[in-house]
């Protein structure tokens, strides 16, 4: 997630350079053959302006479509930060000796609270590892140049920025080795994390720990991060539409190959120096609709590991600080901090 408060001009060249290469080149070539006569007729301005409008209503579509993916994805996470704090909060304050017939020691419960906690924050890093997968859709999954450049991206912009290895190193800090070794083999690991405290919790209430009416409000959550869970992969796993998406590319293309027909033969009646001066117009007039077309292109998956994604390490380390604190540890993680201006 970018959190500076607007992007630099330096930034946006930089960022959007290829196209206004390409752009300028395409538009040069028209204004050339138009100059030296090679081209004669011309579309009406009234034509292009109908087309263009056309496509920026259905260009915006599919930036509203993909924004939605983005911030429903950010609420899914919003939610996983309450449940969990909710889930620390009972966990810290229902098990107790209060229902047992058999009383367990004080450092007995606190490894309890403290397995169930541990576990939980394990299942947070699980489900991001999941989610940064790519999926065929995705920029770094395509080959050629879409591919390199999503890959450089991702590191100079996204996940490469930060030492990242939870897969390995976080989820092996939460879960005892032999639960580890036992879960991190399923397909679905963060699913199974689940599954076990579940487990968990069922022991707890034959040992007495907790009483019928605790059990189902720790299940109900578990109910709960199940849910939150779905929801993300959902969002995951199925694309916006490759029609909306790729339709939307096709149409900005046709358009912008139109702009130097109607555009460059309309400023050119200005005068000799008008087919020069339609250029920069023309290439401006493209650039814009490229910028809408990109933005909604890399808004429409909030998983794929880049600058514009949902600070998921970011809101595992919250969580996670604020369940250690639950179990009154102070030896606690740095928070994740921006780099670049880019929060992950």
């Amino acid at each position: 997630m970018m959190v500076t408060k607007g992007i630099s001009v330096i930034k946006l060249v930089a960022w959007t350079l290829p196209h206004i290469v390409w752009l300028t080149l395409l538009m040069g070539g028209f204004a050339a053959l138009y100059h030296y006569d090679f081209i004669e007729f011309s579309i009406p301005l009234f034509s292009l302006s109908i087309i263009g409008t056309a496509v920026a209503f259905y260009t915006g579509f599919k930036n509203n479509q993909a924004y939605d993916r983005m911030w429903e994805a950010r609420k899914i996470w919003g939610g996983i930060v309450n449940d969990s704090r909710s889930w620390g909060m009972m966990v810290d304050g229902f098990i107790t000796n209060l229902f047992a017939d058999k009383k367990v020691s004080e450092e007995e419960l606190k490894a309890v609270k403290q397995r169930l906690i541990y576990r939980h924050i394990g299942w947070l890093y699980a489900h991001r590892s999941q989610l940064l997968v790519p999926t065929p859709w995705e920029h770094a999954s395509q080959g050629g140049h879409v591919g390199r450049t999503a890959k450089m991206y991702q590191e100079k912009f996204g996940v490469g920025m930060i030492d990242d290895d939870v897969t390995r190193s976080e989820l092996k800090s939460f879960l005892p080795p032999e639960e580890h070794d036992r879960l991190v083999g399923n397909v679905n690991t963060a699913t199974q994390i689940i599954n076990e405290q579940s487990r968990d919790l069922k022991q707890l209430r034959e040992d007495e720990l907790i009483e019928d009416f605790r059990h189902m409000e720790l299940a109900n959550l578990l109910k709960s991060f199940y849910t939150l869970q779905g929801k993300n992969e959902r969002i995951k796993k199925f694309p916006l539409p490759r029609q909306y998406a790729n339709l939307s590319r096709y149409f900005v293309g046709i358009f912008i190959s139109l702009i130097p027909l109607s555009i460059i033969p309309e400023i050119q009646s200005l005068g000799d120096w008008g087919v020069w001066l339609s250029i920069p117009v023309a290439v401006l007039i493209g650039w814009v609709y490229v910028m809408m077309e990109i933005v909604g292109d890399y808004t429409e998956n909030p998983f794929q590991g880049m600058a514009n994604d949902i600070p998921m390490l970011n809101l595992c380390r919250v969580i996670e600080i604020d369940m250690r604190e639950m179990l009154g540890e102070t030896d606690l993680p740095p928070a994740v901090e921006a780099v670049n201006g880019v929060l992950m």
